[in-house]
């Protein structure tokens, strides 16, 4: 089977305004719209509106097509759609988030131009808690097959024993265009060919695709780990058709005395719950940016990403799979009980068992993927159809993968609070005419955000939310705590066969996590709300200043919900580091410094820690007192300033201690020492010389045509330290590529991602630029004074093999 990109030169038309425009893909049209106080997403789509878009493409079907079968992959089109060929609808979809196998064979025409488009709807709001995006916001693949061939995602393996490596292959086929039957009756034999990393045949069988299975042993492999994520590919031929697919050799398992096993070696899920956005891009998919994403997780010290709340691209279970990461990967937000008024719970009834088909479809090869989760804050756990259709959704995904074991994320507390009649959906509450009222996980939100953590997980310890949430748990292998971490403890003893995952949390618990996780084997793992920062839920987690934020209202300007651990443009922040000393993946301590030229905040959200920075550069400070954090391992910490120790406090279970210290510029050292009284780490951090200058520093030293750079933009001294209180309007110019977007990670930005300048924000920016056919990308940023200009060498498209 042929893949060819079908990604560029696309006619894009705004329904609503008749524009037209060429583009690639992928797109996302709803960072184009306007926001507007009256949008009815409200916050939670940014303000941004919804709309109606119409994507099209002409292409020749010759003689690479002539007597083959053709189909289409859109791995992501929001929210519904309809596919045409020649005019001709061909297909519907109705999951924003699923990938969608269209047929075209019996409408080409041959030898002559053909049209494929696609109307992507996204005009009925709000249909979701978070910004979705719109259109055909991941890539798009056409795939030509001989009639005889194997079906998409049609080559599924999974491990059967690490020693010695035996692997499983099944192959389904067909002999017809169109037939997407896993049980079709088809005949003949195919070679199967197992190649390492340079290509070397370590192990090949013959098939006779009747048995649809066959065993091998491959002797000498490699395991595939989190810290070894060694990969393999399987090639099968079946007549003139090929397929490769890559796959890790791993096994999984649930151990009452053990815990959560991989390769028989227990793993605690270190993990951080994402989006499926990518910050200043929007929604738009490119397989560079989902890489990064999980990459900035696991440089801050997570081993494992939840997928909330939808199935996750495959560009993101590739990245996860050659980075040794773990996934949990979710169905869904809501089940039949509405969220939002237009969301996908009247698609549910009719639509789980296929959906449930394409995400393990999607999943099955990866070993990243180790765990299925079937929802997210979900109350319908909380009464009898619920809890049976628990009872199906895991019977189901064990039926299609025996291999994996299913969670879903229950709210505890909220289940109670639903079940007492708070939060329950109405289309009265849910007017955009007037000011809806919080429902669901909103409610459940705005009452954290009013009352603070700690109200929450006491109200989860409550017996009710017991009687609320047992029958489901029983029904699932892993019990999904969303912010219940004050019931691990009881809950483990009531249930002695019980296995908790912190399915949602907060960042101020991770230590406590922690050390419950390494005396109770049973707690396999937490997720923290969020990794990274993510468009909507605006404000949800936000600690921000008047300079940054003019009003607190919450209205257009505001963009993102400001609770990563890691910023919108991928910047760690000091929670990023405690997260690393509380999952002990670092000796050294980290310092925060909290911003020290505003005075007040917004009301500290419950899904933020701190929002002091890795910084102790703040230029007029001078003399003010600065509130000084650092998150530790060991005994006690001693602080020093330019040479001299300025305090010592005792390290408690929280690994935080605080200091309020006068600044003064130099270097501000942190200390760590045992009972014992011997040092075992120490971070400083350096105040930024006086000369200011703005520094370019792309991620990449070389870019290929039609990638994407990431390019941070930053107000530093000559050495690169970041100067926080710089800050400017800077104007971008590039040549040698197209500027896709450029902004900064405030919550609140009223310019959006789109334009060619930006403010910056504690003296960062970033823009993402996408490579063209020339030898090199030349960037170059100015706030007037100051000038700066980067050149990256790029490999041309015709240069590359």
């Amino acid at each position: 089977m042929e893949k060819l990109d079908f990604n560029k030169n696309w006619i894009y038309k705004n329904c609503r305004t008749g524009e037209e425009e060429t583009i690639n893909l992928p797109h996302d049209a709803m960072l184009t719209e306007e926001r507007a106080l009256e949008n009815p997403g409200r916050g939670n789509s940014s303000w941004f509106s919804g709309g109606c878009y119409e994507y099209r493409k002409s292409f020749l079907a010759g003689r690479q097509t002539s007597g083959k079968c053709v189909l289409f992959e859109f791995e992501g089109i929001y929210y519904r759609s309809e596919i045409y060929i020649n005019e001709i609808l061909i297909k519907e979809h109705v999951n924003g988030y699923t990938s969608i196998y269209a047929d075209i064979t019996p409408y080409l025409i041959p030898d002559a131009e053909n049209e494929i488009k696609v109307l992507a709807f996204n005009d009925l709001q709000p249909n979701s808690r978070w910004y979705t995006g719109s259109g055909i916001y991941r890539p798009v693949h056409m795939y030509i097959a001989e009639k005889k061939h194997i079906l998409p995602d049609g080559v599924k393996i999974r491990t059967l024993s690490i020693d010695p490596p035996v692997i499983e292959v099944r192959v389904n086929t067909t002999e017809n265009c169109g037939k997407t039957n896993e049980h079709e009756e088809t005949s003949g034999t195919a070679a199967i060919e197992i190649l390492d990393e340079n290509e070397g045949i370590i192990a090949a069988a013959n098939l006779n695709i009747k048995n649809t299975q066959i065993e091998l042993t491959l002797e000498g492999a490699k395991l595939w780990s989190c810290e070894t994520p060694n990969l393999y590919r399987c090639r099968v031929t079946y007549g003139s058709d090929r397929q490769e697919v890559t796959f890790g050799i791993r096994t999984i398992e649930l151990s009452e005395q053990k815990g959560f096993l991989i390769n028989k070696e227990r793993v605690i899920l270190r993990g951080a719950c994402i989006h499926h956005d990518n910050g200043i891009l929007g929604a738009c998919g490119y397989k560079k940016a989902d890489e990064r994403k999980v990459r900035l997780m696991k440089e801050n010290g997570y081993n494992a990403i939840r997928s909330a709340h939808n199935p996750c691209s495959k560009a993101t279970l590739e990245a996860c799979d050659r980075l040794g990461m773990l996934v949990m990967d979710e169905y869904t937000d809501m089940w039949y009980i509405k969220k939002t008024r237009y969301d996908y719970s009247e698609y549910v009834k009719d639509h789980w068992q296929q959906d449930l088909k394409d995400m393990v479809d999607k999943d099955y090869n990866h070993p990243s993927v180790i765990l299925y989760s079937t929802g997210n804050e979900v109350a319908e756990t909380s009464e009898k159809r619920g809890i049976e259709f628990t009872r199906q959704m895991t019977e189901y995904l064990h039926d299609l993968d025996s291999s994996r074991p299913v969670t879903c994320g229950i709210n505890i507390f909220f289940n109670l609070l639903y079940s007492m009649g708070f939060g329950v959906y109405s289309e009265e509450k849910a007017d955009a005419d007037k000011k809806p009222s919080a429902v669901g996980s909103e409610f459940y939100n705005k009452l954290a955000g009013t009352f603070g953590d700690s109200f929450m997980k006491l109200g989860a310890a409550l017996h009710g939310c017991d009687v609320r949430t047992r029958d489901a748990f029983a029904n699932m292998d892993v019990a999904g705590y969303n912010y219940g971490i004050l019931r691990y403890r009881h809950d483990l003893k009531k249930y002695q066969k019980r296995f908790i995952l912190g399915s949602e949390t907060f960042c101020k618990d991770a230590a406590h996590f922690f050390d419950l996780a390494k005396e109770n084997k049973r707690i396999i793992g937490d997720f923290v709300w969020a990794g990274m920062d993510y468009l909507g839920e605006v404000g949800i987690g936000s600690w921000e200043y008047k300079e940054y934020a003019p009003s607190f209202s919450y209205g257009p300007g505001w963009i993102t919900a400001g609770s990563g651990r890691v910023d919108l443009v991928g910047n760690p922040l000091a929670e990023a580091g405690y997260t690393r000393v509380a999952f002990e993946q670092t000796k050294d301590p980290v310092i925060g410094v909290r911003p020290m030229n505003h005075k007040g905040k917004h009301s500290p959200s419950a899904w933020k820690l701190s929002n002091a920075r890795e910084s102790w550069s703040w230029e007029g400070c001078e003399g003010k007192t600065a509130e000084i954090e650092v998150y530790a391992h060991g005994a006690y910490v001693l602080l020093y300033l330019n040479q001299k120790q300025i305090g010592k406090r005792r390290i408690g279970k929280s690994k935080r201690v605080f200091f309020r210290r006068k600044y003064q510029k130099g270097t501000l050292t942190a200390k760590v020492f045992d009972r014992e009284g011997r040092q075992t780490g120490e971070s400083s951090l350096t105040t930024a010389a006086q000369k200011t200058i703005i520094s370019i520093s792309p991620e990449d030293s070389i870019v290929r045509s039609g990638e994407i750079l990431f390019v941070p933009i930053r107000y530093t001294d000559e050495k690169g330290i970041v100067k926080p209180l710089m800050r400017g309007l800077l104007h971008t110019d590039v040549k040698g590529g197209r500027l896709l977007a450029l902004g900064n990670a405030c919550p609140y930005n009223e310019r959006g991602y789109l334009k060619n300048h930006t403010d910056t924000y504690y003296g960062e920016a970033m823009a993402v630029i996408e490579a063209g056919e020339e030898d090199a990308v030349e960037i170059t940023v100015a706030d007037g004074p100051l000038k700066a200009q980067a050149v990256i060498p790029c490999i041309r498209r015709q240069d590359s093999h």
